[in-house]
């Protein structure tokens, strides 16, 4: 397995690119099923989540072409029907391909979701939905299986806010029989962009950006042409990195409308933010006061910033509580941090982080995606060479980041392994 080391306490100072969202392109992907037309993407990201998105889209028939960031999709003639549990089993995101293979050929076998182990994310809600749209549904073996000769519209109120479940119900009702409207819908921004995604399809959403959608189904969308959306939460690990080492970075190719918590917690740590369209540049101070967080539902705090805020606390001048209200098993990265020599206590769903002034290196163990990016921002900001293991979670969500960090002056270099 490929491992990063890192030799820490080297201000970063330079500019960065961020990526297309993954969190916005997975969907955007499994929404290529809606439509025998082309489906045109670009600033898409070239991340291991992505790459499994389209080996399952592949095995379902779906064509597949990439040429760098654009990648064009076509469903015309599906050879399936079946997510098989060898694919989804490694991403969560994989139950995606369930409301549109369900809306547009009457039937859907997918597997229940692995992913990674941050809690159990139940897909509760997905199937709630697609029923009160009509639909039957069975769990057989591990796999929901799922029929409907034409879905219909329905009022569907989630019992809590989901974004996968908002996104599955949201592309299932574009070819469904009548007017579908979801209450208590995720409003994050990928869902956003989805919508967008949808509606250059030829779907007709009300209500975008909002928790109560609107959709209006129809007989069968066209094809399209989408630009993914920057990633909020890679921009924000990028910061947070600056804000922990000291320095000044600008990520360009950003998305600031999506992520003000982010930045007006960045500006509670005494960093000098600026921002324009489609830019951020924190200016660090000498060393960063420490900052609270509660995660929740956008616009709130985002569950996925938890870990990297949580490096930033644990150098930080000061105590600080960090509150995880969305995961019940998102404090895995607590222990490899004490590693480092960071102090932290967990009480429940609150960690305690008191700053110390220094980290020391050490060889730590990523556990998820997230916890691996808060470790590898505790290594930029420690003493020494620190280890960063099993970063294969990292890949699912940042590419080549060592590259892109080495371009800001960090001292990091990935170290091949012999494979997972």
């Amino acid at each position: 397995m490929d491992k990063l080391k890192i030799t820490g306490g080297t201000p970063l100072v330079g500019e960065v690119q961020a990526a297309g969202a993954k969190n916005a392109a997975l969907p955007i992907l499994c929404a290529s099923l809606l439509t025998g037309d082309a489906l045109a993407l670009s600033n898409v990201p070239n991340l291991r989540d992505i790459a499994t998105t389209i080996r399952l889209l592949t095995l379902l028939g779906v064509k597949c072409e990439r040429d760098g960031d654009r990648l064009t999709l076509q469903a015309d003639s599906l050879s399936g029907t079946e997510a098989p549990y060898e694919l989804v089993k490694t991403m969560r995101a994989s139950i995606l391909v369930l409301g549109p293979l369900l809306a547009r050929f009457g039937e859907a076998r997918v597997s229940l979701p692995g992913g990674c182990a941050i809690g159990q994310r139940p897909v509760d809600q997905h199937i709630k939905g697609l029923q009160a749209m009509g639909a039957q549904i069975d769990i057989e073996a591990g796999f929901v299986v799922a029929r409907a000769k034409r879905l219909r519209g329905a009022r569907i109120v989630t019992d809590m806010v989901t974004v996968t479940g908002t996104e599955n119900l949201m592309m299932a009702a574009c070819l469904a029989d009548g007017e579908t409207v979801i209450e208590n819908a995720a409003r994050e921004p990928e869902v956003v962009d989805l919508a967008q995604a949808l509606i250059a399809m030829g779907a007709r959403i009300e209500g975008v950006g909002t928790d109560r959608l609107v959709i209006h189904g129809a007989e069968r969308l066209h094809g399209g042409s989408h630009r993914i959306m920057a990633d909020r939460i890679e921009t924000g690990t990028f910061l947070c990195a600056a804000a922990a080492c000291g320095g000044d970075v600008m990520v360009r190719n950003a998305a600031p409308w999506s992520m003000d918590v982010t930045i007006d917690r960045l500006r509670e740590t005494g960093a000098i933010l600026s921002t324009g369209e489609d830019w951020v540049r924190l200016q660090a101070s000498a060393r960063p006061r420490a900052v609270s967080v509660r995660t929740a539902p956008y616009p709130g705090f985002a569950t996925d910033m938890q870990a990297q805020f949580m490096a930033l606390d644990a150098v930080a001048d000061g105590t600080a509580t960090v509150v995880e209200t969305i995961f019940e098993n998102r404090f895995m990265h607590v222990q490899e941090l004490r590693r480092l020599g960071a102090n932290i206590r967990i009480e429940g769903n609150t960690a305690i982080v008191q700053g110390v002034p220094r980290l020391s290196g050490a060889t730590v163990m990523a556990t998820d995606l997230r916890a691996s990016a808060g470790l590898v921002i505790a290594g930029l900001a420690a003493r020494g060479e620190t280890t960063v293991e099993r970063i294969y979670h990292l890949d699912r969500g940042y590419e080549q980041m060592e590259l892109r960090l080495q371009a800001l002056g960090a001292q990091i270099e990935r170290v091949k392994g012999q494979g997972l």
